[in-house]
């Protein structure tokens, strides 16, 4: 049993997870700031790609990123490199499609957050960096951790745009999700679930630990 997929799978996970949590709570936290009128709009369109079908997403991607198109092109002809059909292409695809569920989370804990810690800190001579990474986030961490868990566990999954934009090459861009798509279409029953179990056991894990940061949460 080729690992690969596995082992790509986690690392395009580890990867987009780690983007989307430095953008997710950024954009929670400035969003925030916003005009409501700003911010319901940009709310709105940051969490788009929740709602859009996986494979609309990856058109969208290969439409921008693809090698006769503007941005793909550029990137070609200035540096040599093909944004499309290599592994770690999917981490574009799997950024896209689980940044809402990490700007959401983000924002519900950060609303959630009783804001006179910070008045408080501020009639301290507190800077501003200061009570965002010493007060407010550790107030908040249940919930961004949350984030983070499901947004690994939505970036694992992946499969729509992933298969779109990345592809299915054996042993280059394969990961659990496609790799369990073609096993079914050649007849490889036994092998297919094999990586559906591996896959339901690590979904398992991640779903255990949500339910463990939000018992935590409630009982905080």
């Amino acid at each position: 049993m080729d690992l690969f997929p596995l082992w790509n799978s986690l690392r395009i996970a580890a990867i987009s997870t780690a983007a989307v949590f430095l953008l997710g709570i950024l954009a929670a936290y400035y969003l925030a700031r916003l005009h409501p009128a700003v911010k319901g709009t940009l709310d709105v369109l940051l969490t788009l790609p929740l709602v859009l079908p996986p494979t609309v997403v990856g058109y969208l991607l290969l439409r921008l990123m693809g090698p006769r198109r503007v941005l793909g092109a550029w990137i070609l002809s200035a540096f040599g490199v093909r944004l499309t059909m290599q592994w770690w292409s999917a981490v574009f695809a799997t950024i896209v499609v689980s940044f809402p569920l990490m700007y959401r989370t983000a924002r519900g804990a950060f609303e959630a957050f009783d804001e006179t810690l910070a008045q408080a800190g501020q009639s301290l001579g507190l800077s501003n960096t200061y009570i965002f990474w010493r007060i407010r986030m550790p107030c908040c961490r249940p919930g961004i951790l949350a984030g983070v868990v499901l947004a690994f566990a939505r970036a694992l999954g992946e499969y729509g745009a992933t298969s779109m934009i990345a592809g299915y090459t054996p042993g280059r861009t394969a990961t659990i999700s496609t790799t369990v798509y073609q096993l079914w279409r050649l007849g490889d029953d036994a092998l297919a679930l094999r990586w559906v179990l591996v896959n339901m056991g690590i979904s398992f894990a991640v779903l255990l630990a949500v339910n463990l940061l939000e018992q935590r949460k409630g009982g905080g």
